[in-house]
């Protein structure tokens, strides 16, 4: 059975994404920051008949990062990584002015470092995968300019450099950074508390994700919209 990392499993796009990988056959390594959400959805996701391993932790946390790989290893390998944990940087979401560097630094930890330090981990396993495969959640903070967005979209868009330049030096690789579209999830919460306007549920975006791993199409960043409809 294939076997995939997703980090930020315990709910919302990553929890989403998980459900239909074990619906598939797929083996899961899941990560998330609480321990309870994640043993929950892990208890979930097991009645599919799947192996699901649960490794509560902070992905900036090299160790953390070395066992959730270990423990995909034991499984049979990486497949499929998916670097779906973020930080904002604040919570709510401030003009730059405003903005703590210390928000700003843990933004591009976990959204950038701890990714490619996850990426790196996993790499050879990736490698020796039939069919290995990154996907990167991005934003369409990474490539448009919202005021309060600008500390998490800067490491977003550091998130999809990173992975343009990885996917030029793994060639064997698909190496995918998607942007999501508005979600209600609760980092969006987060993000902006008082707006009240309807987002589209997580599970909406799931089906463009799964149409990149049926059709495997060349890397780069993608939308789920345009994924949605057919396009690329």
């Amino acid at each position: 059975m294939p076997v995939a990392i997703i980090t930020g499993a315990s709910k919302g796009l990553g929890r989403a994404l998980a459900e239909a990988l074990a619906a598939r056959g797929w083996d899961l390594v899941l990560d998330a920051r609480t321990p309870g959400p994640l043993e929950e959805a892990a208890a979930a996701l097991e009645a599919y008949g799947t192996r699901v391993r649960a490794l509560p932790g902070d992905v900036t946390d090299a160790g953390h990062r070395a066992a959730l790989v270990a423990q995909a290893r034991r499984l049979g390998g990486v497949d499929l990584l998916v670097g779906n944990a973020s930080a904002l940087g604040a919570e709510p979401l401030v003009r730059l002015e405003e903005l703590p560097l210390d928000g700003l630094r843990r933004a591009l930890e976990v959204n950038v470092v701890a990714a490619l330090g996850l990426v790196q981990e996993a790499l050879a396993l990736l490698r020796a995968a039939p069919a290995g495969a990154v996907l990167a959640i991005s934003s369409d903070a990474a490539a448009e300019a919202y005021e309060t967005w600008g500390g998490y979209g800067a490491s977003k868009a550091a998130l999809d450099q990173l992975m343009a330049v990885l996917g030029a030096e793994e060639p064997g690789l698909r190496v995918w950074a998607v942007d999501p579209g508005d979600m209600a999830t609760d980092l969006y919460a987060a993000a902006v508390p008082d707006d009240d306007d309807p987002r589209p549920d997580p599970a909406s975006v799931v089906p463009a994700l799964l149409r990149l791993l049926d059709e495997r199409p060349a890397g780069g960043r993608y939308g789920a919209p345009a994924l949605l409809e057919g396009r690329r």
